[in-house]
């Protein structure tokens, strides 16, 4: 990959992780409500891409599906997470979106599924568990539940979206935006009575974040991120955006304090471990090892 094009990776995965602090700071900080930030939001995106809007990819039906597990249900569960979970643990536990795309891709799609990325759904299903569990109460975090609900429809989603064919990248955006806030909008007025009054009163810092998350993550963020998908091999690109967790819990640390012990750190390794061992080729795994033997002997 040259230099360039991985230093363009850098900032789009400190854009996602800062991401993820700004929400938090949204929802949990200035007590917004989470729906009408999520509509705001792909409005924002959608009113950016219009144009991108036609003609209208085929088959509809499906696009309709793929843009409300991707975007509607997805986001909306994890602005809803973030209300009471640190931004740190939804980075973490949202990895689970690799290994259940893995198998619903095996399940809808029949593709294989093989020993290696069995070992490494299990080892990122038991590092999202060890980083939910609350060992005080004994009992499974509820805000984190909403981020398995939001990895499984994102996964759903992005399993849907390999029975489209010819949709670009800012078309795509346009009809996830569109759709999604059509739908959080009506969401929002139903489960958020007053949502609407209580967004517009709110202060410069909500708007600054909602085009922040619109305009420089969404549609600048993700259409550089499609760019690079279309140069580089997919399995290149999908390890190194665990930059993005690791980023968040950095910044979660820093900015939102959140706690960090040593659950949090063996869930974390755990995880990420097991997406590295999805996401990589056997030979690539092989050569990360020797690489990493020989920099630790040294």
């Amino acid at each position: 990959m040259a230099l360039r094009d991985f230093a363009l990776l850098v900032v789009i995965c400190l854009l996602w992780a800062s991401n993820n602090i700004v929400s938090k700071y949204v929802v949990a900080y200035l007590h917004a409500p989470p729906l009408f930030y999520a509509a705001v939001r792909f409005a924002i995106v959608a009113i950016a891409v219009f144009p991108w809007l036609r003609p209208v990819p085929k088959p509809f039906w499906r696009l309709i599906l793929v843009a409300l597990c991707m975007g509607a249900g997805s986001f909306a569960f994890v602005f809803l997470a973030l209300k009471t979970a640190s931004p740190s643990s939804v980075a973490i536990v949202s990895q689970l979106m690799v290994p259940m795309t893995t198998v619903l891709s095996f399940l809808i799609l029949r593709e294989r599924l093989s020993r290696r990325r069995l070992t490494g759904i299990a080892l990122t299903l038991l590092g999202a568990l060890a980083v939910m569990w609350d060992p005080h109460g004994f009992k499974i975090s509820e805000g984190l539940l909403f981020v398995v609900a939001s990895a499984f429809l994102g996964s759903l989603g992005a399993v849907l979206m390999k029975g489209m064919e010819g949709v670009k990248p800012l078309q795509f955006q346009a009809w996830v935006g569109l759709l999604s806030a059509l739908v959080l909008s009506v969401l929002s007025a139903v489960l958020e009575p007053g949502a609407l009054q209580a967004g517009l009163s709110m202060s410069w810092q909500f708007w600054a974040a909602v085009v922040f998350s619109g305009l420089v993550v969404s549609v600048c963020g993700h259409t550089a991120y499609y760019g690079l998908i279309q140069r580089y091999d997919a399995n290149l690109i999908s390890p190194l955006t665990l930059m993005t967790p690791l980023a968040t819990i950095g910044l979660g640390v820093i900015i939102t304090h959140d706690p960090f012990d040593a659950r949090m750190a063996f869930g974390a390794a755990v995880a990420l471990a097991g997406v590295l061992i999805i996401a990589m080729r056997p030979n690539q795994i092989m050569l990360f090892v020797y690489a990493l033997r020989n920099r630790t002997s040294r």
